[in-house]
């Protein structure tokens, strides 16, 4: 089985630079969209709706702002719309897919690098969050929850690590969270499971010449069970293209 993650930073953006002509090359199984930035009435067209997928989004209520997607070769047996959460679901930060044991996720968590409430409101979801995802792991079902966690883990996660601790995306209290989800819940950073390399990254600043010198972050995770740890194959970032200033993560498993 074959995910791919990928934060479009605006879906009409993103097709206008050639992601459903990528997307249609790739035998993805399943596809996790966030940060879509499009109301249902603006994605009417075919074009939204790739040829043997079903299709599903989360817009948030606030126009050309977040959103999520997801994409999937078999009819999910459910589908779930929103965390539950009204401060969370507004802003279209969740949609869950599940088939038969096994649930997939399209995930977009906050920045709260525009300021101090926005941090606030981000350690807020976080703080639920774990909790959530404690339960869903004690649920008779794998979970593989993909996007755009706005968090380097480690110093290994970004270029510049000395720059950006007292950054968002790399505070100490976020990697903290990050290292409880990965080591005491049950979860696995699937990409680190077969891809140990440095300077790997996901997204890159617009300023300056990041993108051409390579200096970003790795903040877009496949998060798994850890019952799925053996069966990941293969785990890429793909940056041959862009189509936004994040970059597709694809990982194949055995699944």
């Amino acid at each position: 089985m074959r995910i791919i993650t990928l934060n479009l930073n605006g879906i009409r953006a993103a097709a206008k630079k050639g992601f459903f002509d990528w997307l249609a090359l790739q035998q993805a199984d399943i596809v996790c969209l966030q940060e879509i930035k499009a109301q249902p009435e603006q994605l009417t067209d075919s074009l939204f709706h790739p040829q043997g997928y079903y299709c599903y989004y989360h817009a948030a209520e606030k126009k050309g702002y977040s959103g999520v997607a997801l994409y999937a070769r078999r009819r999910p047996d459910a589908v779930q719309t929103g965390i539950g959460w009204a401060d969370i679901d507004i802003e279209g930060r969740y949609l869950e897919a599940r088939f038969g044991d096994l649930r997939v996720i399209s995930l977009y968590m906050h920045s709260g690098s525009s300021g101090e409430a926005r941090q606030a409101l981000k350690f807020s979801f976080m703080a639920r969050f774990l909790p959530h995802l404690e339960t869903l792991r004690q649920e008779n079902q794998s979970t593989i929850i993909c996007g755009d966690w706005n968090i380097a883990h480690k110093p290994i996660d970004l270029k510049n690590w000395k720059g950006n601790i007292k950054n968002s995306g790399f505070l100490p209290e976020e990697r903290a969270w990050m290292d409880k989800l990965l080591t005491e819940t049950g979860y696995t950073d699937a990409f680190r499971v077969v891809n140990p390399d440095a300077e790997q990254y996901t997204w890159w600043s617009n300023r300056g010449q990041a993108w051409a010198k390579n200096v970003g972050w790795r903040i877009d995770y496949h998060v798994i069970s850890d019952s799925l740890k053996n069966s990941v194959q293969t785990a890429k970032i793909y940056t041959e293209q862009r189509f936004s200033d994040h970059a597709p993560v694809i990982i194949d498993y055995s699944i």
